[in-house]
């Protein structure tokens, strides 16, 4: 839902919402998203379960989930769904901080209010800002798009459906199901 057309927000302007405020900040545009859907918090849980013991266990770095500030621009900040941090980044936040840097994998899973600008302006800020990797995750066809940073555009390095296996190349030795994406 757009808040309003006529005025360009800043991350000043952002920074005075209260705290827990349902917004993201695109484009200079206050984007309100409405809570999210039992699957779809299902599905970031599942992600969120099976990836953090490994990424502790192998020193990887942290994970963190939404609803997080993520401040990329002066006119973008958002809220993905879950971020991964290398642990080289970790010493530069400190307990009260927001996240003022580039996180080094996105996940975003689609909803009907944010599908369009998480395949459009997201994207390309994230793609321009230098995040790694970005998977896109859609509970409607129950597919996970994996992106790697080219440098100028993202390349899917694949678009999993069961009975495929979720693995990436910036968790070498991690392995997860489609289906336990999925399953509630």
């Amino acid at each position: 839902m757009l808040l309003t057309t006529e005025k360009r927000y800043t991350k000043e302007d952002y920074e005075q919402l209260p705290e827990g405020a349902p917004y993201q900040l695109i484009g200079g545009e206050l984007i309100m998203s409405p809570s999210p859907t039992f699957f779809h918090q299902g599905i970031i849980a599942n992600i969120f379960e099976k990836l953090r013991p490994f990424v502790r266990k192998n020193g990887l770095g942290e994970l963190a989930l939404s609803p997080l500030d993520v401040h990329l621009t002066e006119e973008d900040i958002y809220q993905p769904d879950l971020i991964f941090i290398r642990k080289e980044k970790l010493p530069s936040i400190g307990p009260h901080d927001r996240i003022h840097f580039v996180p080094d994998l996105v996940i975003e899973i689609l909803s009907p209010s944010t599908a369009y600008y998480d395949y459009s302006h997201k994207k390309a800020v994230y793609c321009e800002r230098g995040v790694k990797e970005y998977w896109i995750v859609d509970p409607e066809d129950q597919t996970i798009e994996i992106m790697v940073n080219d440098g100028n555009f993202y390349r899917t390095e694949a678009l999993l459906r069961a009975p495929a296996v979720l693995e990436s190349a910036m968790f070498p030795g991690f392995s997860m199901n489609v289906e336990e994406v999925f399953a509630l």
